[in-house]
Order: structure tokens, then C-alpha cells, then sequence
């Protein structure tokens, strides 16, 4: 019934492969699909469009070098110097240098930035910023705004045939080891049952990040990095998966997803204090409030684990312009019972953005044959071991753009690879739904938690390595396969980099080292190599890690 169901829901010449199908419909989703019109493309969401999307979720806005005397160089630069070392530079420019162009496609598509009497953009400042250059709406409804003017346009083109209620959990792959389509479900089913499988001419992985395999997380509750996954199944190879920015001003008021205090508020003169009152930042880095993401979060982690606990006050920065500038965030105050007018509101870091995911070109191309990436999921480069502010929504237009336009220009030479499919990833499971899965759930959120969350060291990261392998020898959904391989792949990264960069800390490294300056690459091939070397049973364990490492 349910493969009946799938098939009524899509059009003949998704069967025939003639389409582009796109995995996703955050915005690098459908920015990537309207840019490749009149492109017949197939968008699959799996749940209806503009629902459970990081992107709708994002409040601080979109980074460009728009303002006079700003500079796509500054842009780059800020960006570089965030990234801690590791960043693409020629991404870095690429990105600033194209941001003005993809802020005039949002205009055009009627995004209502906030500007000022003149109706010149009124932008702002976040940390790590040397500049103002946010353009954002209503103070911190930009990814809501922003979402709906993209929707409202995707669903105008007919080029555009929008699939939801399913979900892919694997790539179709042909002999010749070319991705030649996607294997769907319905969504809920995780994995198990009979699939549908479309051939397409291309594939665009745009499936979001990685947040809730973390206990604490602002991220929408798909965001198990299933994207991933599925492309290292298929042979990609996966880039700097152990740097995972936990964003330091999460609401502390036992909602999952946990809402997010935006970055702009320190960027209005917000500070962060304990439970004392005091302000924990002006000793830790000379931009307080506003230092990188990765600073911050540690100090807040910090606090919280002290017992003092973390508060953000806006009290005398904001007071009493607080729901006019604010409006979602004091929604959610009230909701939890907090005046941000009169009172602090409690913070906690919590798992929010991917740096790592399916290493990409500058076109977005992955190292598989058939497979483009773009948003979360993918890693340029652009960001190193710490995104700077902002730059999340604008990596997902600069790129979707980019792809659009790489796979226009090959679509003469593009067909659906009619070789015999590969036969899907083993999976005997039956039976399981979302209330029987939550203990697995719940483990594997505590244990990335606790070994690799904001702080981590050696024996935390051979024990989660441990913990997640025992798990993934049960007969689970192939769903939930996918969140475990993530899951390894992040704690792998962290536990081979012995070092301290971006959002990578590690207690028993807690320095950068020369040696690391370097970009992480791991195929699935690695993983299992890494974790039997994390076994501390095994002899010279760590040397068989760097050996395995050694590229």
C-alpha cells in the first residue's frame, strides 16, 4: 500500500529518469531547484514543504559585504579567521564575493529585509564580524521570512514537482559506481519495508546536519546527518566531520529542540553573566560577547557545568525594545515564563551547525560520480574548523546557485545510467517505530554528549567510538544505521585530530598543532579501521589510528 501511495504521488517522467532530483527542501533545496529552471527537478520533502527545517529556524540573518565601506575581502577574511586555519581561502572569497549577487535573487523574490528610512538595507553585527553586514527581518524572523519567499516561489514553477511524505535513506547506485537515483520511503517508515527507487539524471544531497544525534540541540528532529550516510555508502569521501559548533546561547528551558537566543542580541549589547551575576566573558577573549562561536560556547559550557549556571541579559542593552526587535524569541520567553525585560533567561550551548559533511568542490561536485551536495550536509571548505556567523543561509544560496548552474550547463550530457542497480545496504529489520527506538535514540544522543560534545579527550572518545559500534551491530532500521555511521564518523574525526581548533576541544590537546593545519577526509572504509584501533584491548592502539590517518 505504501509503495502504491509513492508511486500515485509522482510524475512519469520521474520513473523515466529524465528528472533532477533534489534530497531536501530546506533552502539550499529550493533555492537550488528554482536556480535550475526550467530544469525539470523532482524536490523531496519529507515532510510538507517549510516544515522542520533548519533554515526556517534561523534567526541572525544573512552575511553580506553590502554596506558602505564593507568589503567582500573583509568578508573573507573575518571568515578565514574564524575558520582557525583550516579554511579554503579561495572558498572563503568565492563565498563573500558572490554574496551581494544572492541577496538581489532574495530581494527579487520579495525577501522583506529590514531597511531603513532611506530604504537602503539596515544591517547588523554578529561576533566575529568586523563589520556590519547581517541583512535579517524583523530583528530575528530571517530564516522564517526568507523560507517563505523561496516556498512561495517554488511552488509558482512548474519545473518544479515537489514530492512529500517520503524520505531517502539511500542512493541508487549503478555498477559503475555512479549514483543514478534515490531509494524512497514513506516517511516514518525508517528504512524498513519496500522502496521506490527513482533514476534521475543528477542527484543534489541537500539534507541538513547533524543535531540531534546530541542530547541538547537546536536543530529540527530529522537532523539525525542521515546525508551523510548515505554518501559515504555510496564511496563519497566525508570532510572534517569532527567540527560540530555548538552554539553558546541556546534557551536552558527543557524543550528539544531547544529554541535559540540569537547571536544578535549580543550584537545589540546583550551580555552574558553566571548565576552570580557576573559577566564571564571579559576574561576569557578580548572581544567578550562577541568572540567566535567555539570560544563562547566553552566558557558557557564552563558556567553550567560549575554550577553557576550561564544567563544572557538583555535587561539594560535591549529592555524594554525587546519584543518590538525580537518578536519569535520573546514568544518563546513567554511561553517558558521569562521576562527578558526585567530578567536574565538561561542558556546552555547546544549542538547547532556542521561544519564538516560530503566533501564538495566549488560547484558543489562530491567525489562520487552523479552527486552534487549543498547546505549542511555538504563541506566546501568555507568554514573551517568555525562557521562564522551567518554564513550558514548564504553558503546555501552561493552554492545552490553554483550548482544550478554546473549541472545546467552538463544536463546535454546528462542521462540516467541504465546499468543494473546495486543491491541496497543489508537490513533485516522489521517492526520498529519511533517509541520502540527511543532508548537506542536517547543512548547515542547521551553518549555523543557526553564523549563528544563541547569538550572531549581521548578515553571519552574510544568509550563513545566503543558505545556506538556495539549499538550498530543490532538488526536496526536502515534510518537509523545511517544516524550511527555519522555518528562514527564525527567521534573518528575527533578522537584521530589530536589537537584544539575551532569547534574541536580537546582536554587532553588543548592547544592547535602545526601538524593538524590540515583538512580531515575519511571514506567508510576508514571508520571501521579507526574503531578497531580505539579499542584500548588492542595493542599501540594510537599508533595504528595515525598510521590509518596518515594521507
Amino acid at each position: 500500500m505504501a509503495s502504491a501511495v509513492m508511486k500515485k504521488a509522482l510524475p512519469a517522467n520521474v520513473t523515466s529518469g529524465e528528472s533532477i532530483v533534489i534530497i531536501g527542501a530546506g533552502l539550499a533545496g529550493l533555492f537550488t531547484a528554482l536556480k535550475l529552471s526550467p530544469h525539470p527537478v523532482i524536490l523531496i520533502s519529507p515532510v510538507p514543504l517549510g516544515r522542520g527545517t533548519s533554515s526556517g529556524w534561523a534567526q541572525g540573518g544573512i552575511a553580506a559585504a553590502i554596506s558602505e565601506g564593507d568589503t567582500p575581502q573583509a568578508h573573507a577574511h573575518d571568515t578565514i579567521r574564524a575558520g582557525a586555519g583550516i579554511v579554503d581561502e579561495g572558498l572563503a572569497y568565492l563565498l563573500a564575493r558572490e554574496a551581494p549577487d544572492r541577496i538581489e535573487d532574495l530581494l527579487r523574490l520579495g525577501v522583506p529585509f529590514d531597511k531603513d528610512i532611506e530604504g537602503k538595507l539596515q544591517l547588523s553585527r554578529e561576533a566575529a564580524h568586523s563589520a556590519r553586514r547581517i541583512a535579517r527581518v524583523k530583528g530575528d524572523l530571517s530564516g522564517k521570512a526568507i523560507m517563505a519567499a523561496v516556498m512561495a516561489a517554488v511552488r509558482k514553477t512548474t519545473s518544479i514537482h515537489i514530492v512529500e511524505g517520503v524520505s531517502a535513506h539511500a542512493l541508487a547506485m549503478g555498477d559503475t559506481r555512479h549514483v543514478s537515483g534515490v531509494h524512497l520511503w514513506p516517511t516514518g517508515s525508517l528504512g524498513q519495508g519496500d522502496a521506490i527507487t527513482l533514476r534521475a539524471k543528477a542527484v543534489v544531497l541537500a539534507s541538513g546536519g547533524v543535531g540531534q544525534l546530541f542530547d541538547i540541540t537546536t536543530n529540527p528532529s530529522a537532523a539525525h546527518g542521515e546525508g551523510v550516510a548515505m554518501a559515504a555508502r555510496a564511496g563519497a569521501v566525508i570532510a572534517d566531520p569532527e567540527f560540530v559548533q555548538f552554539h553558546p546561547t541556546a534557551l536552558n528551558v527543557g524543550r528539544d529542540p531547544a529554541p535559540l537566543a540569537t547571536e544578535a542580541l549580543r550584537g545589540e549589547g546583550a551580555v552574558l553573566v553566571n548565576g552570580k551575576g557576573e559577566r564571564y566573558m571579559s576574561a576569557v577573549h578580548e572581544d567578550a560577547e562577541l568572540a567566535p562561536r567555539d570560544v563562547v560556547a566553552r566558557a558557557t559550557f564552563r558556567e553550567v557545568q560549575s554550577g553557576r549556571g550561564a544567563f544572557l541579559d538583555c535587561r539594560e542593552a535591549i529592555g524594554d525594545h525587546f519584543a518590538g526587535k525580537f518578536p519569535a524569541l520573546s514568544e518563546i520567553c513567554a511561553q517558558a515564563g521569562i521576562d527578558p525585560v526585567h530578567e536574565t533567561i538561561p542558556i546552555a550551548p547546544a549542538a547547532h551547525y556542521h561544519m564538516g559533511g560530503v566533501l564538495t568542490d566549488a560547484n558543489g561536485r562530491t567525489t562520487v560520480d552523479g552527486l552534487w551536495a549543498c547546505g549542511e550536509v555538504a563541506c566546501t571548505g568555507a568554514h573551517g574548523a568555525n562557521r562564522l556567523a551567518s554564513n550558514s543561509l548564504l553558503e546555501t544560496v552561493v552554492f545552490g546557485a553554483r550548482i544550478a548552474n554546473d549541472i545546467s550547463g552538463l544536463v546535454p550530457y546528462l542521462k540516467a545510467q541504465d546499468s543494473d542497480l546495486l543491491p541496497l545496504p543489508e537490513s533485516s529489520a522489521t517492526g520498529w517505530d519511533t517509541a520502540s527506538l527511543a532508548p537506542i535514540s536517547k543512548q547515542i544522543r547521551h553518549t555523543m554528549t557526553q564523549y563528544v560534545g563541547v569538550v572531549r579527550e581521548d578515553e571519552g572518545l574510544r568509550k563513545a567510538l566503543g558505545s556506538i559500534a556495539s549499538t550498530s551491530q543490532s538488526k536496526l532500521p536502515l534510518a537509523v544505521r545511517n544516524w550511527i555511521l555519522t555518528a562514527e564518523f564525527i567521534a573518528a574525526g575527533a578522537l584521530q585530530r589530536e589537537e584544539s581548533r575551532g569547534g574541536q576541544f580537546r582536554s587532553d590537546y588543548p592547544e592547535p598543532r602545526k601538524v593538524w593545519a590540515r583538512r580531515t577526509t575519511l571514506k567508510l572504509y576508514d571508520i571501521k579501521a579507526i574503531s578497531n584501533a580505539a579499542d584500548t584491548s588492542m595493542p599501540h592502539a594510537s599508533n595504528v589510528i595515525k598510521v590509518a590517518f596518515a594521507k
